[in-house]
């Protein structure tokens, strides 16, 4: 049962963790800030996570369990006739868990930015993104849902754009995201 116990205050941690990065960028991440955060005495986060490399990894693999997929979602959807109709409700369905806590995904870029300053979060980044990246190819393979390796690359450079833009300032606030992300679809997936 204390390992249970353990994994919930790590999962408390480091959503704390998230929130700070969110709020105050790489710079304010600290093991107090995350302590303060998350309301608990001073040195607990770095019983959890004893190096500043650790936290930056236990938010990382926070922010994929947060990211996930729910098992029933991806089985409704893979019910459907696979096209780009099903490929934009794929593509809505991944929106909405990244922006269903905001500060999740503002955490995420600032882990991507932190990542073009120093070579360690690159790495740890880099690995995370091209298992995510194998990951989307082989479902959407398995799914036979329309396009490929290169479209589902295009997605990604898209969503992150429209995820930055609906989460800071957006150019076009007025337009409803699910008529972007089936502007994107209709633009990138080819026909027939």
């Amino acid at each position: 049962m204390r390992v249970a116990r353990n994994d919930d205050r790590r999962a408390e941690l480091a959503d704390a963790g998230l929130a700070v990065l969110a709020a105050d960028g790489a710079r304010g991440l600290t093991h107090r800030a995350v302590d303060r955060q998350a309301g608990v005495p001073a040195g607990t986060t770095s019983n959890y996570f004893r190096s500043r490399a650790e936290l930056l990894e236990g938010l990382v693999r926070r922010i994929g369990e947060r990211f996930a997929p729910e098992p029933q979602t991806l089985a409704e959807l893979g019910a459907r006739t696979p096209d780009h109709a099903s490929y934009a409700a794929h593509l809505r369905d991944i929106v909405r868990r990244l922006t269903a806590d905001p500060r999740v995904t503002l955490a995420w870029f600032e882990l991507r930015l932190e990542a073009a300053r120093r070579p360690e979060v690159a790495e740890l980044m880099g690995a995370v993104l091209r298992e995510g990246y194998a990951g989307d190819v082989a479902y959407n393979e398995a799914a036979g849902l329309p396009g490929g390796a290169a479209e589902i690359a295009l997605f990604h450079y898209a969503v992150d754009g429209l995820l930055f833009d609906r989460l800071t300032v957006s150019i076009d606030p007025d337009t409803p995201t699910d008529d972007v992300v089936d502007a994107l679809v209709a633009g990138l997936l080819p026909r027939g």
